[in-house]
């Protein structure tokens, strides 16, 4: 992996075509963490997941040996929150021609008042093309947790782009794998349970695996290869438990 600051770790590396994840580690009690963004590039370039707002210089730089950040058009994430879009305002800032993306509720009930652009809201169902790439939100409320949740879906290379969905706790992970990611996912919800348990979550789970992912890129730990569908299915029947 591309380390592109030798101090923090922060590397990075393309996972699919046109698409690269940046990660960076941290620690938090009890064990060490990664926060994972992932660039879009095409003529309308994404940047889904800002990270926190102090890993901003960070992820900047890291952005910067693949694209000039003055040229992104969309700032993604899944749901309001600090490690999904706490430096939205500085990459509005940087790159005059971006909005933030993302799904209605969350422009409705959060970005339109703190964001310093107008959000690019995206309903249910609907289809945003970068270029060659196109993207398509998929409204996901409480699952893992908010409201306003939901994920994207790249078409042509059948990524889906899962937030917290997955997360793997630990450092050093490889930046893509095909090895089983639930268990060590369910081993940190375990001891750290941050999905809603909504009544909705076995129809949200069928939707996404409907979408026949290939893809999985998670927002902490490895980006997964595989039939994500019938991992979905799996996660799915854990938390019928």
């Amino acid at each position: 992996m591309p380390v592109t600051n030798k101090v923090s770790g922060t590397n990075v590396e393309e996972v699919a075509e046109g698409i690269y994840r940046i990660s960076t580690a941290v620690e938090i009690p009890g064990t060490s963490f990664s926060f994972n963004q992932y660039l879009v590039v095409d003529e309308e370039p994404l940047l889904f997941h800002t990270g926190p707002r102090k890993l901003f210089p960070l992820v900047k730089q890291a952005v910067e040996t693949v694209i000039p950040t003055t040229s992104l058009r969309h700032i993604g994430f899944s749901h309001f929150e600090a490690d999904e879009c706490g430096s939205l305002n500085e990459w509005l800032a940087l790159a005059p021609d971006a909005a933030p993306l993302c799904g209605m509720v969350a422009a409705m009930v959060s970005v339109d008042d703190v964001a310093d652009r107008p959000a690019r809201a995206l309903a249910d169902g609907e289809v945003l093309s970068l270029g060659t790439h196109s993207v398509k939100w998929l409204d996901t409320p409480h699952l893992p947790h908010a409201w306003e949740c939901g994920f994207l879906m790249e078409l042509s290379t059948k990524t889906l782009f899962c937030g917290d969905l997955f997360t793997q706790p630990g450092d050093g992970l490889p930046a893509a794998t095909e090895a089983d990611i639930l268990e060590p996912s369910e081993a940190f919800r375990d001891q750290m349970d941050y999905f809603s348990h909504t009544k909705n979550s076995a129809e949200l789970i069928e939707k996404l695996a409907a979408e026949e992912p290939r893809t999985m890129a998670c927002m902490h730990g490895s980006t997964w290869n595989g039939d994500g569908a019938a991992l979905l299915r799996r996660l799915g029947a854990r938390l019928a438990n």
